[in-house]
């Protein structure tokens, strides 16, 4: 291919012939080529030029000017390279000085953060909707958030679901905000300082609210002072006006400071890195990092994070928001913890709790502090304990809780900066370190019992339903409670209660009169008072308050002896055993039934076989009937083998001793006896049933059950004295042991040896002999029977029980103390463990066939025990709240205890049809309304389960209106009037409780009897939709002084049922819930 002419090809013009002229003459001067020199090859070297090329010049001066274009190529490069650096370190110094001015903008307007931040918060919300939320994202355990509830409300929803409560309503997070909630990011919402628990009754108007006291409302109610010594210690450019947008999450000084000071930290070559917090970035910390601090650069960066999205959450503009700052922080300052009092949170509660200062006077003080004057006194000390709290959020327990000297230094230097930089006077500054301040840790007012009271029932259930160690931790939690109370009724019935303290108002009150209170008693009587309303989903508490001025509820913690109120139960298991009777032999033919064996001790049976022998076609009701018309006599004169041992019983009354009544009537009179020998019946009756059969366990001698029902005996029995004697011995030396064993006897020497070689085996004679001769003295025996006495009475020659006979001491209390010799600090279930030969070989006696009068009796204990577990069943199926019953027919005059709550949920039963349904005493539970946790509970309701038969319900509740009618609660008919042209039905029962500490003497002669409490209970029935139990109740030595009966609740409910059930009466229907769950917006509370 031809190739082009030069020009074609490319070449320069103009510039080039210059370069070119150049060249030329650099050319000319340079020095010849010397002669010898070796020539250039020629380009053509491998051949001739091609044809035609233009003409070669000659060598020479192809040579120069090749060397030419290589040096010139070379210079060129060499001053490319050279200019090359210098533009690129001009451009850099002019982005560099471009990045500055950007960053000094940056750090004083945050424009650029503005828009960022701004934007994030303003797609991160939420919703709260019906139902469970399945992304909500719950906080971390930071202080706020733990101590509010938040991060326990997934415990909570398990533990309210197992007691039938459902999620009502949860927020719902936007896809923004579960993205934030994901990397650790808080919603960006402002938090409350006044979260608390509170109590609505069931029209929504409060019944308790444990939110804290308001601080300041708003920036404008602070005094300047205190903004000014804030701002100065925590943040200096917060409140910097010239620049809208500057986000408060960072002071760019503090965070090169804090760098620093972490870099030398990390090296070892300084002091723990501190400073760099913002009091945006303060907040997040103490309310929600872990423990409150800031363990890592790492969690520093999420509290700016978490800072900067709350401050542009409105915009771009954090004016507002930095004033904000400064009103949340003193609501919400950390100061430590007083004891009686507790964590001690914002300015108000720290100025009350350590200073014993008004909080409002403080404030008065200080914003009428003169500008250049001095301040007076006042002025001084409230300056001083204000700013001495605002100083001591750095380190609140030391400084507060601490040693005064340090808190003082620290003050003094603030002081001196504050009037440096003249943001307080120098007369202010002299003032306020003059001042000494006097700490005055005052705890919190008392129980304010009045204002506590109303809510009590309701506080005690949520501690159960939410699993909490007590009331304060309760009281913190950010929730809102719909309860059941009826809001007026509460409160009369707790004012009503507490008057009746005075003597006077109980007199006026009709409480004074025989059987009643004495004049100028009553002021140590305890009155409780709870009316129920029933349901056709659960049955609600309206009403439950005493007059106590303990935490301690009568009604629902007490384990009280309600006396004959017990009848009601043994009633109902009669009639139960009864109508179970009526099921197993109704409608078989007479013959049959005539023809049934029954053992005689049955009398239950026999009552059933013969009735319905005569009457085959008699339905349950009629037959219920018949049952309580059963005849006893109330004959005192008889003594019971029931509970292991003999008793004798009496009648409240003596009058009725030389009755023979019915069931009907005995119930309605309350006469003791008849219910004794009713319950003894019963026990037979389910002795003789199957599967247990127990008759033929005391008849027949060959019954392998009987080696099992003595063991059995043996080893509780044994128990029964080894928790005894441990008790007594626990603890002891061996000097002790010794001392204890013979307490009350005198030491012979064959007991002593007895002791001596029981408690230590392993002793050798020779000291046996000088412990004896030491403890005896002159009575000492001489060395021939001391060396008897070692041989014969060692444990290899003697067994247990004949050691505790010889020595006068039972045998397990000598075995023990020769367990606890060795293991002086042994539990009881050690004890137990080790005893188990023990328990067995003390009582080998009985098992001997000669024995079966003294087997039999123990025997008949272990089967009556057996029949009581059954008829436990059954009580705790109807509510009875305890884990046994005392297995004595006693049983059935109160002396197993109940509880006033659980015997009016039985009365709810019986007016159910037989039908046990939940109490309630809260309708909803609201945690973190209008917080992004925000979850509403509600009842679900639980479906009602049978626990009495229909026709027991029914023909309980007629035995219950005799008792009002024309029984021992005749003082409550009429109490409330009529409705609807007819008498307001009322029904009940009434029960006295002497509960006393008897001590007898060998032979069962009475030494001594003290009244421990006296209790009265009317339990009672309104038509068929209230009921309810009023209890009064003494406890302690002064029951001693009491003698009033159940005539005293009886009258009190005659007092005030038309105070409280008449209004109800007359509203009809229960109002509906207050509040239902609705949408909610995002948002936060002030």
């Amino acid at each position: 291919m031809r190739p082009a002419p030069a020009r074609a090809r490319g070449r320069p013009g103009r510039g080039h012939d210059r370069r070119a002229r150049r060249r030329a003459a650099r050319t000319a001067a340079a020095p010849r080529r010397r002669a010898g020199d070796r020539p250039l090859p020629r380009d053509g070297a491998r051949g001739d030029p091609p044809a035609g090329a233009p003409p070669a010049l000659p060598a020479d001066s192809r040579a120069d000017r090749g060397r030419e274009r290589g040096l010139t190529q070379r210079r060129s490069r060499r001053r490319a390279s050279a200019r090359r650096p210098a533009s690129r370190a001009l451009a850099g110094l002019a982005l560099a000085v471009l990045g500055l001015a950007l960053g000094v903008h940056e750090a004083r307007t945050s424009a650029l953060q503005a828009a960022v931040w701004t934007r994030l918060a303003g797609r991160a919300s939420f919703t709260v909707e019906p139902g469970a939320s399945p992304h909500i994202r719950f906080p971390g355990a930071g202080p706020y958030d733990a101590r509010h509830g938040y991060t326990r409300i997934p415990a909570f929803t398990e533990r309210l679901a197992a007691h039938g409560y459902a999620v009502e309503a949860q927020a719902r997070f936007s896809p923004s905000l579960r993205a934030l909630a994901a990397l650790g990011l808080p919603p960006p919402v402002r938090e409350t300082a006044r979260a608390g628990l509170v109590i609505e009754g069931r029209r929504g108007a409060p019944l308790f609210s444990a939110r804290p006291a308001p601080g300041y409302p708003d920036f404008d109610a602070i005094p300047r002072a205190i903004v000014d010594a804030l701002v100065f210690v925590e943040n200096r450019e917060l409140l910097d006006a010239v620049h809208p947008r500057r986000n408060p999450a960072l002071e760019w000084d503090r965070i090169g400071q804090a760098a620093v000071q972490y870099g030398r930290e990390l090296f070892g070559v300084g002091a723990s890195a501190a400073g760099g917090s913002t009091l945006a970035t303060q907040i997040e910390k103490f309310r929600h990092s872990p423990g409150g601090i800031t363990p890592s650069p790492l969690e520093k960066l999420r509290q700016i994070a978490a800072a900067s999205l709350r401050a542009y959450r409105g915009g771009p503009d954090t004016r507002a928001v930095r004033r904000e700052l400064v009103v949340d922080y003193l609501n919400s300052l950390p100061l430590a913890a007083v004891p009686g009092h507790g964590e001690v949170l914002g300015l108000r509660d720290g100025l009350e709790a350590w200073y014993g200062a008004d909080f409002d006077a403080v404030n008065a003080l200080l914003r009428a502090l003169p500008a250049r004057g001095a301040p007076s006194e006042a002025q001084a000390v409230a300056y001083a304990q204000a700013l001495s709290l605002v100083l001591a959020t750095q380190r609140p327990t030391a400084y507060l809780a601490g040693d005064p000297a340090l808190l003082r230094a620290r003050m003094e230097t603030y002081l001196e900066l504050l009037a440096a930089e003249g943001r307080i006077s120098a007369a202010l500054r002299d003032a306020a370190a003059r001042v000494r301040l006097v700490r005055r840790p005052r705890a919190a007012a008392g129980d304010r019992a009045l204002e506590r009271k109303p809510a009590s029932p309701v506080r005690a259930r949520l501690v159960e339903l939410l699993g909490l160690d007590g009331y304060p931790e309760l009281d913190a939690l950010d929730l809102r409670v719909e309860s059941t109370l009826d809001e007026d009724a509460q409160r009369r019935a707790t004012e009503a209660l507490r008057a009746l303290r005075d003597p006077a108002r109980a007199a006026s009150s009709g409480l004074v009169g025989f059987r009643l209170l004495r004049a100028g008693e009553g002021e140590g009587v305890v009155y409780s008072f709870s009316l129920y309303e029933r349901g056709r989903d659960a049955n609600r508490l309206l009403v439950q308050t005493d007059n106590g001025g303990r935490a301690l509820d009568v009604s629902e913690d007490a384990k009280l002896d309600l006396g004959s109120t017990a009848k009601l139960r043994t009633l109902v298991s009669y009639l139960d055993a009864m109508a179970a009777l009526h099921d197993e032999l109704a409608g078989r033919p007479r013959a049959e039934l005539r023809a049934l064996p029954i053992h005689p001790k049955d009398r239950l049976s026999r009552f059933a076989r013969d009735a319905l022998a005569e009457r085959p076609d008699l339905e349950l009701s009629a037959f219920l009937e018949l049952a309580l018309d059963r005849r006893y006599t109330a004959s005192p004169h008889e003594t019971f083998f029931t509970g292991g041992g003999q008793h004798r019983f009496a009648n409240f009354d003596r009058a009725h001793d030389a009755r023979v009544a019915t069931l009907r009537e005995a119930f309605r009179d309350s006469i003791n006896l008849p219910f004794v020998r009713l319950l003894r019946d019963l026990v037979d009756h389910l002795i003789s049933r199957p599967p247990g059969d127990g008759r033929s366990v005391l008849e027949d001698l060959s019954d392998p059950r009987r080696e099992a029902y003595l063991r059995r005996f043996a080893d509780r029995e044994a128990r029964v004295f080894l928790t005894r004697f441990h008790r007594r011995l626990r603890g002891a030396s061996r000097e002790g042991l010794v001392a204890r064993l013979f307490a009350g006897r005198t030491p012979t020497p064959k007991r002593l040896a007895v002791v001596l070689r029981s408690l230590e085996p392993e002793q050798a004679r020779e000291a046996f002999e000088a412990e004896m001769r030491r403890r005896l003295g002159r009575a000492a025996p001489d060395a021939a029977t001391l060396a008897v006495l070692y041989r014969a009475y060692g444990p290899d020659r003697l067994g247990l029980a004949d050691r505790g006979y010889l020595a006068g001491v039972h045998p397990l209390e000598l075995w023990l103390a020769a367990f606890l010799r060795v293991r002086p600090h042994a539990k009881l279930d050690d004890v137990f463990e080790a005893s188990e030969a023990e328990r067995i070989e003390v009582y080998r006696w009985l098992f001997r066939s000669r024995r079966k009068s003294a087997q039999d009796l123990r025997i008949r204990t272990e089967l009556e025990r057996e029949a009581f577990a059954h008829l436990h069943e059954q009580w705790r199926e109807t509510g009875y709240p305890f884990d046994a019953l005392v297995p004595s027919y006693a049983t059935a005059i109160g002396s197993s205890a109940d509880r006033p709550s659980a015997l009016a949920e039985l009365v709810g039963i019986l007016l159910n049809d037989g039908v046990r349904r939940p109490t309630l005493r809260i309708e909803r539970l609201a945690f973190g309304e209008g917080t992004p946790w925000e979850t509403r509970f509600v009842a679900a309701g639980e479906p009602g389960r049978r626990v009495v038969r229909r026709e027991v319900a029914g023909a309980v509740r007629g035995a219950l209106r005799e008792v009002v009618e024309a029984g021992t609660a005749r003082r409550a008919a009429g109490a409330l009037g009529a409705r609807g042209g007819r008498p307001v039905a009322i029904g009940g029962k009434t029960g006295t409780g002497d509960h006393r500490f008897e001590t007898f003497a060998p032979g069962g002669r009475l030494v001594e009897s003290r009244s421990v409490s006296r209790t009265a209970t009317f339990v009672f029935a309104i038509e068929d939709r209230f009921y309810g139990v009023v209890t009064a109740h003494v406890v302690g030595p002064a029951a001693e002084r009491y003698g009033f009966t159940s005539s005293l609740p009886v009258q009190l409910f005659r007092t005030l049922a038309p105070s409280l059930a008449g209004p109800l009466l007359d509203a009809g229907g229960a109002p509906a819930p207050a509040h239902a769950a609705a949408p909610r917006a995002a948002g936060g509370r002030p």
